[in-house]
């Protein structure tokens, strides 16, 4: 699921990057696919996508849960993204092309360390959503081997008996990592949805 979440964040920084600082002919209308993607109720795309999956050959593997998490999420992530880059002064990014530095390394050693604190709030929040995903677990996979905690804890209830011992120490295990990612965050998370909070 990290790798879900690196992957997903870094898409969508490039993209949101690009949809900030860069002028084109489809620029508005990218963004705004990518603003429309965030109102798809995921219920209407279940049929659609586990029969894309089983038409590529990913149903019931890691793989699957990983494309479908990385497109899912990749909306709101450059949403989210754009919206802070957009707020980096074009002086700066106009400075250093005027140095020659390349379009690579401005946006390496220039944007991302001014963006510092908006990963980390996305990061956190990414992480969240697809470790506690239980809906698309249920529908892209079905075996013991592939199935994340969340459908995994399910399966610990059945028709006539529920091992609720099991499952509460499954939940409290479960828990632990996005409360760990959280408090070792915290100072960016914070700083990253309250940047831009007050003026002056």
């Amino acid at each position: 699921m990290s790798s879900c979440r690196c992957r997903a964040v870094a898409l969508s920084t490039l993209a949101g990057y690009a949809l900030a600082k860069y002028r084109f002919r489809a620029n508005i209308w990218l963004f705004a696919l990518f603003i429309g993607g965030n109102f798809v109720p995921f219920q209407i795309l279940m049929i659609p996508v586990r029969d894309l999956t089983i038409s590529f050959g990913l149903y019931d593997t890691h793989w699957a849960l990983i494309f479908f998490h990385i497109a899912f999420q990749a909306g709101f992530c450059t949403l989210f993204m754009r919206n802070f880059i957009v707020g980096i002064p074009d002086a700066l990014i106009e400075a250093a092309r005027v140095e020659g530095v390349s379009e690579w390394r401005i946006f390496w050693f220039v944007v991302l360390p001014l963006v510092r604190p908006a990963l980390a709030a996305l990061s956190v929040l990414v992480f969240t959503f697809i470790w506690n995903d239980f809906f698309w677990a249920l529908v892209l996979v079905q075996s013991d081997e592939v199935r994340p905690v969340t459908a995994g804890l399910n399966a610990l209830q059945g028709q006539w008996l529920a091992s609720w011992q099991y499952m509460s120490a499954g939940a409290v295990v479960a828990a632990l990592p996005p409360v760990a990612l959280f408090f070792t965050m915290q100072r960016h998370f914070i700083a990253g949805l309250t940047l831009g909070a007050t003026k002056g």
